[in-house]
């Protein structure tokens, strides 16, 4: 984790440039959402 601001946690990929925002859910993350963020992270 790199950073956190209220409620949006903030991911650094060890060795991509860039960082993946996600808002910490009170509830699920929808899938759509949930698979941008595997892409940006390089799961997917």
């Amino acid at each position: 984790m790199a950073n956190i601001e209220g409620s949006h946690h903030q991911f650094k990929h060890p060795s991509k440039v860039g960082k993946v925002t996600v808002k910490h859910p009170c509830k699920d993350i929808p899938k759509g959402t949930l698979r941008s963020i595997y892409k940006q992270a390089g799961w997917l």
